[in-house]
Formats: structure tokens, C-alpha cells, sequence
């Protein structure tokens, strides 16, 4: 398949600046609508950054060739100029100045991570440039006042949410006790904040509020807490090594809880490491192939899969998904402006009301989108073969969910 891509260089962007006098207004070249984007094509986030490049490629070719973008009743095809933030803030930050200043970029398109993410916003809030980003959820993000930020994904304090809801629902709409442990990053603490909300709202307890250690490499002491108190429901956040962690010494410890729900345990990295001492632990995403969500562009999750396996050689992460829903996004607010006016535009998302492939898009006033809710993936396995199966909210998930978790002894 075609992709397109404007990897510009400074030799690259002063050819380009020679070949069209409107470069200057890089908003529109032609029939080219212009997409700025800094994404981490290097460094310690290139795997995440990829998958977002490939996302936002893929939408761009596939909303290309279905007709493109009709405005003021022209139609036009969209363009990325992507810089390689080398997964450096500073250097991010550096970028969008320069897609901005010397680019003349009017829309952008966000980094990959929170960090990043926060480095951009600034810049692009100062200059009046709207960016839909697809991979920031750090909840600080959407209490700043931004006017020109839009978010596709659900925010980090919802990660988990869900999880107490889901452990309410079970224990027949009554209250229960929560455990909970947290990486003392920004991203865990907006995560945790989530579970205190999920917890006033629900009239639920939290009994275990415990920090994992810096190196995320022992949680002993949480468990020993979680085996004397028998909480209904234990939280975990500490990316993936604090996952595998949990997973490592719950099974070790022989920890019986109801209920068990992480951030950052893709199922296919737990089963590799832990395989069957993986089974039952609920994890959160942004998406799942499985939801019935659907568009024109892309029909279902299921359809999504393909075409990006079949594009790419390799099964899309939900940072792929939101990468493509952005692109939709855009489409839909040029179209609603049916104007290329970046303030016109700006308005337009503001009031996005869609339906995507990848879920419900609808801003709040701090630019995240508050009509998604995550979901949850229970690790099932049969045999020595474990999958993700969507088992959360309730409403949409294709499989049922297995609770309590079965006492070790009954394994």
C-alpha cells in the first residue's frame, strides 16, 4: 500500500519552500491539506512512535482514496510533514516551533506519550494552532485551560475507573474495599486519582494505598497486606515492568484476590513471561478489536485489524487506532467548518460529535474526549495459548468475565 510521508530535512524543506510560493501558508498547498507532526521515530519511545506514524499513514491514504477532503465545495487530499523528536521533550518542543515558524504548518497532529505531548501543547496554545493528539492521556493536560487542544483518547485518571465499576456491578451494586499500589510517575498518579474518584462515587473503601518501589521490582510487602486484609479488588499501575512484577510475586505468594486489574499488561507480553500465572488479570486499553464501534472509512475493529496487518505485517496496538481515529477527526471538523480558516476549524472540533471505528469522539472543555469509556481485556488462556478477550464496560464486551478469580488452590 501507498504512504504517503514528508520526512523533512533542511535541505528537504528548502526544496520545498522553493517549489511553491504559498509554503509560507503550508495550511494548504494545492489541493494538499498540511498536517504537522513531531513524532518519536528515535529513541526510547521509536516503538510507540511508529505504531503512531503507521496509524496516522494509514488513515491518511485510506481517507485519500475515499474522496478525500471537501471543503468550500473543492476537494483536497491530506499531507503530513513529520520531524523525528528523537523522544526528546526539548527537541519536540523545538519541532513544533519550527512546523509552526518556518513550516508554516495551521493543524497539527500530536507526539506519541504525555511527556511530549505536554512539551507541544504550549507551543502550539501560544500560536493558535489546533493539534489533535491521539497519545497524551496525562489528565494535567485537560485542566490547563487549553483552547486548542483535542484529545481522542480517554484521559489517564480513567484507565482504571472501569475496574471499580465492573467490581461494584459483581458485588451487586454494593460497595467494595479497594487495594491499590502506584508507580509515583505522573501518569500512575493521574491513574490513581481516577481509582480515589471511582472510589467517593461508588461510597467504596479504599483499605491498601501503597507506593511501588522506585525500580518497580518488588511488591512483596503490598501482597503480604492484600493476603491479611482480602480486599474485593487490587489496582495495580507501574507500566510493564511493575505488571510483570505483580504478576511474577502474586503467583509466588499465592495472593487469592477477587479481582485484578493493571495498566500496561498486554497479554501476549504476560504470557510470554508468566504464561498461565498470567490468567485472569484485567487489563486496560484504549481499544480493542472487539468493540462494535464502526465508520465508513474503516467499518469495524475487526476490519481495522486486517488493514493495518495487512499494510504493516503486524497486529495494530491501540496507540495505531487512536492515531487513525485523529485523522478522522480532522476530516470531520473541516468538513462541518466547510472553511480552512484555523479558527473556524478550532470551533468545529470543539463541537465534534462522531462516531469512529475506534469509539466516540466528543470534547470536553479541556480538550479530552469524554464520550469513550476504556476498556478492559481479561488474559484467558487455553492450554499454552493466552488472548486478550474484552470483557468491560459490560454493554460492549464480547466475552463474559471470569470472577472471582479462582483460588490458587483450585488452579
Amino acid at each position: 500500500m501507498k504512504v504517503k510521508n514528508l520526512i523533512i530535512t533542511f535541505v528537504s524543506a528548502i526544496a520545498l519552500f522553493l517549489s511553491t510560493s504559498t509554503i509560507s501558508l503550508a495550511k494548504v498547498v494545492g489541493d494538499k491539506i498540511i498536517l504537522g507532526a513531531a513524532v518519536s521515530l528515535t529513541g526510547k519511545y521509536s516503538t510507540n512512535g511508529k505504531h503512531t506514524q503507521n496509524g496516522y499513514n494509514l488513515a491518511v491514504d485510506r481517507i485519500n482514496s475515499m474522496g478525500g477532503v471537501k471543503v468550500g465545495g473543492k476537494t483536497y487530499k491530506f499531507d503530513i510533514i513529520y520531524y523525528d523528536d528523537e523522544s526528546n521533550s526539548g527537541r519536540a518542543a523545538q519541532l513544533a516551533e519550527r512546523l509552526i515558524k518556518q513550516d508554516g504548518v495551521h493543524y497539527m497532529l500530536g507526539p506519541y506519550s504525555s511527556g511530549l505531548t505536554k512539551a507541544i501543547a504550549p507551543i502550539t496554545e501560544e500560536n493558535k494552532i489546533p493539534m489533535v493528539e491521539a497519545n497524551g492521556a496525562s489528565r494535567s493536560l485537560f485542566t490547563k485551560g487549553y483552547k486548542y487542544l483535542f484529545a481522542v483518547l480517554s484521559p489517564a485518571n480513567q484507565y482504571l475507573e472501569v475496574a471499580i465499576d465492573l467490581a461494584v456491578e459483581k458485588n451487586g451494586g454494593k460497595p467494595v474495599n479497594i487495594a491499590m499500589a502506584f508507580e509515583q510517575d505522573a501518569f500512575s498518579q493521574d491513574v490513581r486519582l481516577g481509582i480515589v474518584d471511582a472510589a467517593k462515587r461508588t461510597g467504596s473503601k479504599i483499605i491498601i494505598d501503597d507506593k511501588l518501589p522506585k525500580e518497580l521490582n518488588d511488591m512483596a510487602a503490598t501482597l503480604a497486606k492484600v493476603k491479611a486484609t482480602k480486599p474485593d479488588v487490587l489496582v495495580i499501575s507501574g507500566h510493564s515492568k511493575g505488571a510483570l512484577t505483580a504478576i511474577r510475586q502474586i503467583s509466588e505468594m499465592k495472593v487469592d484476590v477477587p479481582m485484578l486489574a493493571m495498566t500496561h499488561c498486554d497479554a501476549s507480553k504476560l504470557a510470554k513471561q508468566h504464561g498461565r500465572k498470567a490468567e485472569y488479570a484485567l487489563c486496560a486499553a484504549q481499544w480493542h478489536k472487539e468493540l462494535s464501534y464502526s465508520d465508513k472509512y474503516f467499518g469495524n475493529g475487526i476490519k481495522y485489524d486486517k488493514d493495518f496487518n495487512d499494510a504493516y505485517g503486524y497486529a495494530p496496538p491501540y496507540q495505531a487506532a487512536e492515531s487513525s481515529a485523529a485523522l478522522l477527526v480532522w476530516k470531520d471538523a473541516f468538513e462541518r467548518a466547510n472553511s480552512l480558516d484555523k479558527e473556524k476549524v478550532r470551533d468545529a472540533l470543539a463541537t465534534t460529535d462522531m462516531e469512529t471505528f475506534y469509539g466516540k469522539v466528543k470534547f470536553g472543555s479541556g480538550g479530552q474526549n469524554t464520550a469513550k469509556p476504556m476498556v478492559l481485556f481479561q488474559v484467558r488462556c487455553e492450554g499454552d495459548t493466552c488472548a486478550n478477550r474484552l470483557v468491560a464496560p459490560t454493554k460492549v464486551a464480547s466475552h463474559k468475565l471470569v470472577h472471582p478469580i479462582p483460588k490458587w488452590s483450585e488452579r
